[in-house]
């Protein structure tokens, strides 16, 4: 079986958008600054943008009010053809540890991973639909350790549970991670060594 090129499945969108003459509301959940760099880099000349900051995996809340201290910064010094705002979702640790119960020891981009994608998208997706987006999608598909068809699959079951449409994506592409890596030298952002979680940081 083919697989799907989830980049150029976003600038067919983007191209049908511009075509149309329309510039679409996007919820854009963001699991921290340095990945979103890019992505609101490339994404704000196309959509007005609301950065969904929903992360109840990270640990410690040191680190998690750090990320979103960083996030906010960030969104402030880009310069952007559409307006980005800024909107927190509850650090709700307990839903995480819930969640993972049982896949404590699973492996590092396993099956806990699939299941913490999918915590936080559908947080985004319901958001998306109660404040009529046309579009929700994820930073995550950023990082070359995440698995960006897994992300693209659920989104898009989401987006069939909550009436939104889930903007397909695979953000590493077209040298996207590098240009975050870039970004985040330029603007002087602090990168973390871990994905967030107390299981990646061990």
């Amino acid at each position: 079986m083919n697989k799907i090129n989830y980049q150029r499945v976003l600038e067919e969108t983007i191209r049908q958008n511009e075509e149309r003459g329309i510039v679409p509301k996007l919820l854009l959940h963001s699991c921290c600054a340095p990945c979103s760099s890019y992505c609101l880099e490339y994404l704000s000349d196309y959509f007005e943008i609301t950065v969904f900051y929903y992360n109840p995996n990270i640990y410690p809340d040191t680190e998690y009010q750090k990320r979103v201290r960083e996030q906010q910064w960030f969104i402030a010094q880009l310069p952007a053809r559409y307006p980005i705002t800024f909107l927190e979702g509850a650090y709700d640790t307990d839903r995480f540890y819930r969640m993972a119960e049982g896949l404590e020891h699973a492996p590092e981009g396993g099956e806990r991973c699939f299941m913490c994608y999918e915590l936080r998208l559908r947080e985004a997706a319901e958001l998306a639909s109660k404040l009529h987006k046309d579009y929700f999608t994820t930073t995550l598909s950023i990082s070359p350790l995440k698995n960006a068809e897994k992300l693209n699959e659920i989104g898009e079951r989401l987006a069939a549970e909550y009436g939104v449409a889930y903007l397909n994506s695979d953000f590493k592409k077209k040298n996207g991670y590098k240009r975050s890596v870039e970004l985040s030298a330029e603007y002087g952002m602090y990168r973390q060594d871990y994905c967030g979680c107390v299981f990646s940081m061990r």
